[in-house]
């Protein structure tokens, strides 16, 4: 018992700690509401919908040659995209931070334009550059022999071209955030280049590099307007999951089509979880180190 107490008075309440912004409950029931409004309900509409089949209809489905060949296009073609702007995006991210050269604003924004562009439009501008008789696809076809449109290589395109920005704007941010003491201090030490980056850059940005590549992933699992154009939607060749969704809803077949879009969907999720994974073992390997 306090001394306050003990002389007959009141203890003194204990002082709340006062948050910087009011009204956190409030915000905190807006904010669950507009996720489920927005995010749960239509995932446990679409859940609904693909049960309708039953188990047996869903093995079914997914085991059909069309329904395999098309997931087989869709994962290769989202995977060379991945692996491609998981080299080029990381090249570019460093050169916007380390380099300064004219034109760096204009290169800065033009890296968001897949983002802003229709897909559509983007998909028939690949489409005219990657053709036979296109700007790039007559060099392309013609000196290494190597055709781009109505291929898988120009689904891989295509997908390149929407997810690139994820990588570089994940990884930029941590980039300029890392100070070059560090490295200078490894260099005077007699680190070379490579080391370097190896050993006290690639460490810093991994975590904000994994998240831009596992997000430039998912979004090429469900791209589909710059990919119709290109692909040139050859069933059991050049047919992409999210085509043969499209396919069925015009058929109003929606069981079957949920069924394809939760398969992609627990594709990117379980991408996504196996990335905040794989970040957090990181988190307690360098904290452990």
């Amino acid at each position: 018992m306090s001394a306050v107490a003990v002389l007959g008075r009141p203890a003194a309440r204990p002082v709340k700690a006062r948050r910087v912004l009011p009204g956190f409950g409030l915000a905190l029931g807006g904010t669950l509401l507009y996720l489920a409004i927005i995010v749960l309900l239509p995932l446990a509409a679409l859940l609904l919908k693909s049960a309708e089949i039953g188990p047996d209809g869903f093995l079914r489905l997914l085991s059909s040659p069309r329904v395999l060949a098309s997931l087989q296009v869709t994962v290769s073609a989202a995977a060379l995209a991945t692996l491609f702007n998981a080299g080029y995006g990381l090249l570019m991210a460093w050169i916007l931070v380390r380099y300064d050269f004219p034109s760096k604003r204009i290169l800065d924004a033009l890296i968001d334009l897949p983002f802003a562009l229709p897909t559509a439009v983007a998909g028939i501008a690949l489409t005219a550059l990657y053709a036979g008789n296109g700007w790039y696809g007559q060099i392309v076809e013609g000196m290494a022999g190597i055709k781009v449109a109505y291929t898988v290589i120009g689904v891989a395109v295509a997908m390149a071209f929407t997810s690139v920005p994820f990588v570089v704007r994940t990884v930029q941010p941590v980039l300029e955030d890392i100070q070059p003491d560090v490295e200078e201090a490894a260099a005077t030490l007699g680190a070379y280049r490579g080391l370097i980056f190896r050993k006290i850059v690639f460490p810093a940005i991994f975590p904000a590099y994994l998240t831009g590549c596992a997000l430039a992933f998912a979004r090429c699992l469900g791209e589909f307007g710059a990919v119709i154009f290109i692909a040139g939607n050859l069933p059991m060749k050049t047919e992409i999951a999210a085509l043969l969704i499209f396919i069925r809803l015009e058929e109003y077949d929606y069981p079957a089509a949920a069924a394809i879009a939760v398969v992609l969907l627990a594709t990117a999720f379980c991408i996504l979880l196996a990335t905040n994974a794989i970040q957090a073992w990181h988190m307690r390997y360098r904290m452990k180190g």
